[in-house]
């Protein structure tokens, strides 16, 4: 009789572990870093010329 309940036992443990069915893994990419090189890297890059032309300009004149 003890082998008869632990046969059942097993048997309804053995049921459970595999009900859902084999899975597969779910194997998630890994993420993509993008880097935008297009973006400038002050808000007036073209301000920079024109004002040290304007202080060369008045360095000259004050002499």
């Amino acid at each position: 009789m003890k082998k008869f309940a632990l046969a059942a036992v097993l048997a309804g443990a053995a049921s459970v572990a595999s009900a859902g069915g084999p899975t597969q893994p779910v194997i998630e990419p890994e993420p993509v870093v993008i880097v935008d090189d297009s973006a400038p890297s002050s808000s007036r890059p073209g301000i920079i010329i024109p004002i040290l032309a304007v202080l060369l300009i008045a360095a000259a004149a004050s002499d």
